[in-house]
């Protein structure tokens, strides 16, 4: 019988995790824990290796060294299904394959917590409504998934995870496709999620103002092996995001708030961008 983990050990780790793509290395090295009530977002330039770090995470794919815990247990120890219960995972362009309601389609997530016959019962149903009320997609229960935009089914993928109710959301890139204002409103619904239960976040980001804004945490990755974690502020800062993504950005302010923006004239290496304006 497996061993479950203590109700105190932290919900992620990774122990000296090395990420390669074939003969690139992408994370060398990495050992780092996530606590609970921590939304943590992963940025960096395309190829730098976000997407192959959450498949690790979730326990999709063996790093090429190290390994990662959930709850202090490796994540290779955990049955499918407890694991499923513990952490939840959007993959990045997930398509519907078939034909079905926005409600089922959500209620799908509520696989592992469903006994017996496998039917639902009325606490998946309230789960689902729940989820769906989140996002602001109550209106949506009975449309057919097939039937709505890119960024509907974008929210109602983001709805079926947060259906699953497990305590670590995994989550890769579930800003595409959504406007500025959903955007800002599923990154809201999260962190209030994260505050209020407390439970852990982990999503990929193409937007460094948006992490800023809303994570608790940043980890930056080079795409040569190097990465940095930390507070937003300190970790997505003009010289190390203008030497991850390769073109210098600058800070800008307007009284309380910031903006990293690109150069106007970038006369400068990326490793020089100074800093503030």
């Amino acid at each position: 019988m497996m061993k479950r983990p203590s109700r105190n050990a932290p919900a992620l780790s990774a122990q000296h995790v090395t990420l390669r793509a074939g003969a690139r290395t992408l994370l060398d090295d990495f050992t780092h824990t996530f606590y609970a009530g921590e939304a943590w977002c992963i940025a960096g330039p395309n190829g730098a290796g976000k997407t192959t770090l959450i498949s690790a995470l979730a326990g999709l794919l063996a790093p090429a060294t190290g390994h990662v815990e959930v709850d202090g247990l490796r994540v290779a120890d955990w049955s499918p299904v407890d694991l499923a219960r513990r952490r939840a995972l959007m993959p990045q362009g997930e398509h519907d394959a078939f034909s079905a309601s926005v409600l089922d389609i959500v209620m799908l997530n509520r696989f592992p917590h469903l006994s017996g016959w496998g039917w639902e019962g009325a606490e998946d149903r309230a789960a689902a409504h729940a989820a769906l009320d989140t996002l602001g997609l109550a209106p949506l229960a009975t449309r057919d998934v097939l039937s709505l935009s890119g960024g509907e089914r974008q929210r109602v993928a983001l709805a079926a995870v947060l259906c699953q109710d497990a305590p670590l959301l995994l989550l890769d890139e579930p800003l595409s496709h959504l406007d500025l204002h959903h955007q800002i409103d599923c990154l809201e619904a999260l962190t209030k999620w994260v505050r209020h239960t407390p439970r852990t976040v982990i999503f990929s980001c193409h937007d460094l103002n948006l992490a800023r804004r809303f994570a608790t945490h940043a980890l930056l990755l080079e795409g040569n092996g190097g990465a940095h974690a930390g507070a937003p502020r300190d970790v997505l800062t003009p010289a190390l995001a203008s030497r991850a993504f390769g073109y210098p950005l600058i800070l800008i302010r307007d009284g309380d708030h910031e903006a990293l923006v690109p150069a106007m004239y970038p006369a400068h290496a990326p490793g020089d961008a100074s800093g503030h304006q």
